[in-house]
């Protein structure tokens, strides 16, 4: 990988943060992010995965030991597995993002030219129109 690629791909912004600017109260800058938490990408995705995956092993695993050692397998799924596809989301977005700058900047340029004579005869020729 040459110095420009990655140039080229540390130079790529971040898409706009859809949650409300931090306000320097802690206990609102909690509340506006817990209220806005669906706004974060692959989050809604990552914890609904983790949720099922933790249920599932809970489940497998409370059938053959304890309540707690069921619990605690339970919770270490759930986070591992939201973590994991939080993670891969991330990336397969950054990856999505990198691609469509590439493909813009392989585009051709296109370049409008100004027909600033056309149009004033158009506009002199409507106007002789009209009268």
């Amino acid at each position: 990988m040459s110095s420009s690629d990655s140039t080229s791909a540390s130079s790529i912004p971040p898409p706009p943060s859809r949650l409300p600017p931090p306000t320097g109260n802690f206990l609102v800058d909690v509340f506006q992010s817990v209220t806005h938490f669906s706004d974060i990408p692959c989050a809604r995705n990552s914890l609904l995965g983790g949720i099922a995956s933790g249920a599932g092993i809970g489940v497998v695993r409370g059938i053959s030991s304890s309540a707690l050692v069921a619990g605690n397998w339970a919770m270490a799924t759930f986070v591992i597995v939201s973590l994991g596809s939080y993670h891969l989301c991330q990336k397969q977005m950054a990856d999505e993002r990198k691609v469509v700058t590439k493909v813009i900047e392989s585009m051709p340029r296109r370049v409008v030219k100004q027909q600033e004579g056309s149009d004033e005869t158009t506009a002199k020729s409507a106007g002789s129109a009209a009268s």
